[in-house]
């Protein structure tokens, strides 16, 4: 399974989201100081009914959580959009 697949598997566990959409976009970067240690850069488009009554900033914490150790390990650096049903 790769990266793309095992970020998606996370929020998918976590949220049940209406839609998900999860780009790589470690291409962008290369030669950034980031990608010398592998690990990539990612976007994240998500909405889910989990992120209604959240701030911004807390339904990013949701998002780091659910990614949990591939916050240290596999992710560089990971662009959200994190939205609710009614804001898509």
């Amino acid at each position: 399974m790769n990266r793309v697949e095992r970020i998606r598997d996370c929020l998918l566990q976590a949220f049940a989201p209406v839609e998900l959409a999860v780009e790589d976009e470690s291409h962008l970067h290369a030669g950034h100081a980031g990608a010398a240690t592998g690990r990539g850069h990612f976007r994240v488009k998500i909405v889910s009914a989990a992120f209604e009554g959240q701030g911004h900033v807390a339904r990013h914490r949701q998002v780091y959580a659910a990614l949990g150790e591939m916050m240290q390990t596999d992710i560089h650096a990971l662009a959200i959009s994190a939205r609710t049903p009614s804001e898509a």
